[in-house]
């Protein structure tokens, strides 16, 4: 039952993710018909393996998280942030931690297992936008009782996910923390000199791993070992090249039959320019630019600041991932593994997302207007 007070969910917010939804387990179906054959003699593995484990868990998180008082998750945001901080320490334990490509990134619970990381992208909005609420305008632009515990919270989240490593999702979560910072008032001159030690960190990062150095290369210059270190990208291009205007058709695609590296994970946009053309992909960025404007406006709409801070967090999160997934793909930047909201396979991401839209949904239902 609805109290006086709340309102129905935004209509619009749920229909475009649930559009985001059904396409995902399209196009997972066709990009991973030939992967999930080779891999387990199965065509449909990624298809089933998703829905059974991402898709319903997701929706039961998204229904029971629209239903709770927004205001509730400020309650208990410090502790599913030690949680997650818990978590993510023991990714490298031992037993609980599971290593997969040198990357310490999985966590084994007894009958199932998942990425803290997932986790903690929601965890630092809540906390942030818990903890600003509570700050004072004065405060949050003075450095000693503003800027430095927010440095203090982002730092502890962002050395325990770059030593797994995954600098990719660091880079996320530090960008979206910083919208976060900036809505809430804080010094623009501290925000600058946030931004820049920032890109003076990532230097150091590609300076210091060979790995990431290989991705700025090649970054650079696309066609420097396209074998090699150049493999993904190229492989990517090209079929995002072939589908031209219109695509090749749904289920179409060529880059699918073991050519493109994880055509089911970060590289599901490749197969989706591929079959589907520049009028598909474009349809998906407006589908992905409808859930974040919508956000933001139910964030700008919120009745407080925790759920304004709340709202963009959750909304920029969504347009930040897509972004980087899609423009790591195009070569706008380097590659990451970050995979496409709602639509790369990947239980957790997919529970997690939908947890995160289930919470923007009730603030919806508690709006100004």
């Amino acid at each position: 039952m609805l109290s006086s007070s709340e309102k129905q969910p935004d209509k619009i917010l749920l229909s475009a993710i649930l559009i985001l939804i059904i396409f995902g387990l399209i196009m997972i179906a066709s990009a991973g018909i030939i992967y999930s054959n080779t891999r387990f003699g199965d065509s449909y593995y990624f298809l089933k393996h998703q829905f059974f484990y991402g898709i319903i868990p997701g929706l039961v998180a998204l229904y029971f998280f629209q239903k709770i008082n927004y205001r509730f998750w400020k309650k208990i945001s410090f502790y599913w942030f030690v949680v997650s901080l818990v978590f993510l320490v023991l990714v490298f334990v031992p037993g609980f931690g599971s290593a997969i490509y040198g990357a310490s990134r999985w966590l084994k619970l007894g009958f199932f297992s998942f990425q803290p990381s997932e986790m903690a992208k929601l965890s630092v909005i809540l906390y942030l936008a818990a903890w600003l609420e509570n700050q004072e305008e004065k405060k949050i632009k003075n450095f000693l009782e503003g800027t430095f515990p927010f440095l203090f919270i982002l730092g502890t989240i962002l050395i325990l996910i770059l030593k797994q490593p995954d600098t990719g999702t660091a880079g996320l979560i530090f960008l979206v923390s910083f919208a976060i910072y900036f809505v809430s008032g804080a010094s623009l001159s501290h925000l600058f000199g946030i931004f820049l030690s920032a890109l003076a960190g990532l230097w150091l990062l590609v300076k210091i791993a060979p790995y990431r150095m290989n991705r700025f290369l090649v970054f650079l210059n696309p066609e420097l070992d396209p074998r090699g270190i150049g493999y993904q990208i190229n492989q990517a291009l090209l079929a995002i090249g072939s589908g031209g205007i219109w695509g090749l058709g749904l289920g179409h695609s060529r880059q699918k039959y073991n050519y493109l590296p994880e055509p089911v994970g970060d590289s599901i946009f490749a197969i989706i320019g591929e079959e589907l053309g520049l009028l598909g992909a474009a349809l998906l960025v407006l589908l992905f630019l409808t859930v974040c404007l919508r956000g933001l406006k139910i964030a700008k709409n919120a009745p407080d600041e925790f759920g304004k801070l709340l709202g963009v967090g959750i909304s920029v999160w969504i347009f930040f991932q897509a972004f980087i997934n899609i423009a790591s793909i195009i070569s706008l930047i380097p590659l990451t593994g970050i995979p496409l909201p709602f639509i790369s396979y990947g239980g957790t991401s997919m529970v997690f997302l939908l947890a995160a839209a289930g919470i923007l949904l009730n603030i919806s239902k508690h709006s100004k207007i």
